[in-house]
């Protein structure tokens, strides 16, 4: 393919709705707000929330007096690694990132501090979830420009594309290929991510990518 047929097909899919930057932000919005929402049915119902049982117990656990801290933890935790995530592979996991982060985590954040209102109220659950969805979508555009993303691949998508948490710690090595392939700084990056988080005995794949989009800040690719 030549210069003028990569332009022009990156033109057309700035221009289409389904692959442009602008319309990822939506999506999500749309998938946060109905997220949120379920949870707003489950305090005021005890049904709705799109999650495990297991993770909407810990939930229960606070709305029964044990504390919103386990929730709180476990819900961020997990919105945060997928946001970085999100922002490497170009895949957002929607499980870990909406349903755990902004179905569990948010609400107990929140539940944690007082603030009651957008869990009682329907309307104010979906422009709540809404509005986080939009900030989520925006946060992972603006990381993924500024590292590794500043490409038309998406890099390791299609390896992590379906990825399960299990499956997730043998990954390591070839989120480290992926991000070779994006460029040799960005590579080394994450291989030094891996080696210090594989000797401080967490998951590689986690060093790998935190490691990769450090790197990519620094160095970033050039289109040119």
């Amino acid at each position: 393919m030549t210069n003028q047929q990569e332009t022009a097909t990156e033109t057309l899919y700035n221009k289409n709705f389904w692959y442009a930057d602008w319309s990822f932000p939506i999506f999500v919005a749309l998938l946060s707000a109905g997220i949120f929402a379920g949870t707003h049915m489950y305090y005021e119902y005890r049904i709705g929330a799109f999650n495990d049982v297991a993770i909407v117990a810990m939930l229960e656990a606070g709305l029964q007096g044990a504390g919103y801290g386990a929730a709180a933890a476990f819900g961020a935790s997990f919105l945060f690694a997928r946001i970085l995530e999100g922002s490497l592979v170009g895949i957002l996991d929607i499980g870990g990132s909406l349903q755990t982060g902004i179905g569990i985590g948010v609400p107990a954040l929140l539940l944690g501090a007082g603030i009651t209102a957008p869990l009682e109220s329907f309307t104010l659950s979906l422009i709540t979830g809404g509005a986080l969805g939009i900030a989520i979508g925006y946060i992972i555009i603006g990381v993924r420009k500024f590292t590794v993303g500043q490409s038309n691949s998406t890099f390791g998508a299609d390896i992590m594309m379906g990825a399960g948490n299990t499956s997730g710690r043998f990954l390591g090595p070839l989120i480290v290929i992926s991000a070779a392939s994006a460029s040799i700084p960005i590579g080394i990056g994450s291989i030094i991510g891996a080696a210090l988080f594989y000797a401080w005995k967490k998951p590689v794949a986690g060093g790998a990518i935190l490691g990769a989009m450090l790197f990519g800040a620094f160095f970033p690719i050039s289109l040119s």
